[in-house]
């Protein structure tokens, strides 16, 4: 069982979301299978189904956030001291080298990436790029949009 790193805030997002899904989704699910199935006839019953199926998404989602509870190695790095290192965690000011301006990442684990507040995978393209890497380093992103090109202005452990 391979451990899955998550930053704090990340875990106690999941476990917001694992607690919303089984106090409020599940029951709500529920009710509204059973309204369904005082409509008649099941094979025809398009509600019936779609709840059927929103249930088996529901629950799918709490044994994937049970599981990654249960494999989450959590990082907080405002307690490890700042070399400079880029590492999972930490947020990244970079100059993007072809557009001529500055972006803000935090490199993040699977279930917190979210592109509009900036934080990406670790994993991702330029989460591997950054991993590693010290301020002043320059580095070159193969991305589905192209090559792009970043020079590392701060690292920060926050």
């Amino acid at each position: 069982m391979e451990k899955e790193p998550i930053t704090s805030l990340g875990i106690i997002k999941i476990k917001k979301e694992l607690e919303e899904l089984k106090n409020i989704e599940r029951p709500k699910i529920i009710a509204a299978i059973a309204e369904a199935r005082g409509h008649g006839d099941l094979k025809e019953n398009a509600e019936y189904h779609a709840a059927k199926e929103m249930q088996a998404k529901i629950e799918s989602r709490i044994i994937e956030i049970n599981d990654l509870i249960a494999r989450a190695n959590i990082v907080d790095v405002t307690k490890i001291e700042n070399n400079g290192t880029v590492i999972f965690g930490s947020t990244v000011s970079l100059f993007d080298l072809g557009k001529n301006e500055k972006k803000v990442y935090k490199i993040v684990g699977k279930d917190e990436a979210d592109i509009k507040k900036n934080y990406i995978y670790f994993r991702s393209p330029i989460g591997k790029a950054l991993i590693g890497k010290s301020k002043k380093d320059l580095i070159s992103v193969v991305t589905p949009s192209g090559e792009k090109n970043f020079e590392i202005i701060e690292v920060k452990y926050i």
